[in-house]
């Protein structure tokens, strides 16, 4: 009886199958295999042990305290826009935009700036508990970007957000913003007091003075709202941002309070800001060309308004002739501060108000003097 062949193959494929499954163990176990969960396992397991935080920093519980007392003052502000249907003529309203304000007094009065509310036809304020009001224009300022609004709030009034001063603020000093910014409500940036007595001048030609720029985070949505101080405080109104990308750049502007507080009742009053006035004509691109010429910084008086503030100091304007224009007087200085365009001579006179006099430095054929002049309402 012969013995059973045995085939050489079975032995050999026995061993591949066995050496290509240990490869693929060590495959899966290494770092280019996918991670594959363990599962239960059947181990004890329960929630860690929180860890006691303690107390909050000082300056944390400032803050916080800060935003708590301050945001019931600070309103949500949206803005809609009539348009015309071109082929049916139905005029129907759309959503133009947002912003912020804040409460200034017990009468409902709310302060945001110009442009969050311009080329709109209706506002709607938002308190922080989520009442909606339809507000009224009650006037603006254009030259500092100052709009002011009324709602009728019959109960539960929001409180005023209280007023600082911005003469006496430093560089260096805490700043706090609260607004909706890309309309995420009742947003709080933090940050300092980067300089102080900026000039912007706006797409508009109008060029405002005095701002106080920070670093505290501003963005589009946060205009309109309240600059604070440490103490909550109103110092100033967020107003615009420098940024190429129109987002955050760390370069906010905010008009001043103590602008504010002088322009703000003034349109409650009469609907409009009026700024004190010299009762002359002067025009900057004119100016510019012919200070230039005369090699000197000022102001060129163009024209002295008769039975004027101006007519009454003795100023004289520029005469005009076949030769060309003859300068009168030039306004060099006012209260001792430089000069140097209309827009700084704006700006200076609006640190006055109407009825107070003022002293200025005038070049007459190039001699300097002093003359008072008692500003007058202008137009």
């Amino acid at each position: 009886m012969t013995e059973p062949r045995q085939d050489p193959f079975f032995p050999r494929l026995i061993w591949i199958t066995l050496a290509a499954a240990v490869l693929i163990l060590l495959w899966r176990n290494s770092g280019n295999a996918p991670f594959v969960p363990a599962g239960g396992g059947g181990e004890p397991a329960s929630a860690r042990i929180v860890t006691p935080r303690g107390d909050l920093a000082a300056d944390e519980k400032s803050t916080i305290e800060l935003f708590e007392k301050s945001k019931d003052s600070v309103v949500y502000i949206t803005t809609k826009q009539q348009v015309m249907d071109v082929w049916t003529r139905n005029v129907f309203t759309v959503p133009r935009g947002t912003g912020s304000g804040f409460i200034w007094d017990d009468a409902g009065h709310v302060v945001t700036n110009m442009h969050v509310i311009e080329g709109s036809n209706e506002a709607q304020v938002r308190l922080s508990d989520g009442r909606d009001y339809k507000a009224a224009l009650v006037g603006v300022s254009p030259a500092h970007d100052i709009a002011v609004l009324k709602i009728g709030v019959g109960f539960k009034r929001p409180p005023a957000v209280p007023i600082g001063s911005s003469r006496d603020l430093k560089v260096g000093q805490k700043a706090f913003a609260i607004g909706n910014p890309f309309g995420l409500d009742w947003s709080l940036t933090t940050g300092i007091v980067s300089a102080l007595d900026r000039s912007l001048t706006e797409e508009n030609g109008v060029t405002i003075e005095h701002l106080i720029q920070t670093d505290a985070p501003i963005n589009p949505g946060n205009s309109g709202g309240p600059l604070l101080d440490s103490a909550g405080r109103l110092i100033g109104i967020n107003t615009a941002i420098y940024s190429p990308s129109g987002a955050n750049a760390g370069i906010g502007f905010a008009v001043p309070v103590d602008t504010v507080n002088r322009v703000v009742p003034q349109i409650i009053r009469q609907g409009r800001y009026v700024r004190p006035a010299l009762g002359i004509e002067v025009d900057e691109g004119l100016n510019q060309r012919l200070t230039a010429q005369m090699q000197l910084e000022g102001v060129v008086v163009l024209r002295v308004t008769p039975g004027s503030a101006a007519a009454a100091a003795g100023l004289q304007g520029a005469v005009m002739s076949r030769e060309g224009i003859k300068t009168g007087d030039v306004i060099v200085a006012l209260e001792g501060r430089p000069v140097d365009s209309v827009g700084k001579l704006l700006a200076r006179l609006d640190d006055y108000k109407v009825g107070d006099t003022v002293r200025m430095s005038v070049l007459r054929d190039g001699d300097k003097r002093d003359v008072s002049v008692t500003l007058q309402p202008g137009s």
